[in-house]
């Protein structure tokens, strides 16, 4: 009896597995349940408005899914190209642009300079004595390259 109820008005059915698959998405799918739960909540909709045979149905929830995730895709795509590249647990390269004061000379173009609670070796074209202002202009391993700041 109920069976037959909901093959009659399937639109809960529908509905319920769009439920389901966002319940299960919670468990850690990354995404790939996401879309198929809102194509079967929008299937749910459209069967409740117009009613259609099960093949259109079915037709409707797997065209749907494929919608919704190149939409995600798509939308995804452009919002990393407008956000700059993290340097999150890069600490190296957060000190490019950086200004510092040699503590010590730079000798043979190397040298040492302190930053916060490190050292940090430091590397330019020239000698540079104590006391000069400098920039971090790149990082290469675990060595600040270093130039002389202008002004």
């Amino acid at each position: 009896m109920l069976v037959d109820e909901l093959f009659a008005n399937p639109w809960p059915l529908w509905l319920t597995l769009g439920g389901l698959l966002l319940a299960a998405e919670m468990f850690g799918t990354s995404g790939y349940l996401l879309w198929s739960s809102v194509a079967a909540v929008l299937v749910s909709l459209l069967v409740w408005l117009v009613p259609m045979p099960w093949a259109w149905q079915e037709l409707s929830f797997a065209v749907l899914t494929i919608l919704a995730a190149l939409w995600w895709y798509s939308w995804l795509k452009g919002r990393d190209r407008q956000q700059p590249p993290s340097t999150l647990n890069q600490r190296g390269q957060q000190m490019v642009g950086r200004q510092l004061t040699l503590d010590a000379p730079l000798v043979n173009g190397f040298g040492h300079v302190r930053i916060g609670d490190g050292n940090w070796r430091v590397q330019a074209e020239e000698d540079l004595p104590a006391g000069t202002h400098i920039v971090v202009v790149a990082v290469e391993g675990i060595t600040l390259r270093v130039v002389r700041r202008a002004g």
